[in-house]
């Protein structure tokens, strides 16, 4: 009896290890990738916001690394991000009685261009976009703005991993 239960055992946690082997309980599936390359997306934006190339290529980077067993390179990587900032306004959304906006809304649209040298079926060239909204009377600097950044690429980075390799 006792045999046959450790048998059922062990089966069954064999099966489970081998299973949850082949699942990223974050949802990206990178195949055979092993590196990664992410290239500085550049500002082509209207307007510019001096930080904002820099910080997005690296929460891009950030996110695949933490998200993903992939080892960043600087060339020649299986998955391989590029592109630019193409987008970067701020429009008033609501208007109060004095008919002045009592809203305003930062959007941030990204061109990426994605190849995934392992299966090239994957690759793409998409746009990504997604806002954050402040109040009207507030400057759009200092914590602001930090905050509105977070919000903001969290977002676009996360469609990005999820239409990659997220499998969404």
């Amino acid at each position: 009896m006792k045999r046959i239960l450790f048998i059922s055992f062990f089966t069954i946690s064999s099966l489970v290890l081998v299973g949850c082997g082949v699942y990223s309980f974050t949802g990206g599936s990178t195949g055979d990738a092993k590196t990664l390359q992410v290239d500085f997306f550049p500002n082509q934006a209207s307007l510019i916001e001096p930080i904002l190339s820099q910080r997005f290529t690296q929460d891009l980077q950030d996110l695949f690394l933490r998200q993903t067993n992939l080892t960043l390179t600087k060339s020649n990587g299986d998955l391989y991000f590029s592109g630019e900032i193409t987008g970067y306004r701020v429009t008033p959304m609501s208007a109060n009685s004095n008919q002045t906006a009592s809203q305003n809304r930062l959007t941030i649209t990204v061109n990426v261009r994605y190849e995934n040298k392992k299966d090239e079926k994957k690759d793409f060239e998409q746009q990504f976009s997604f806002y954050s909204d402040f109040a009207a009377n507030a400057q759009l600097s200092g914590g602001v703005l930090e905050a509105a950044l977070d919000e903001i690429l969290e977002r676009i980075t996360q469609d990005i991993f999820n239409a990659s390799v997220g499998g969404w």
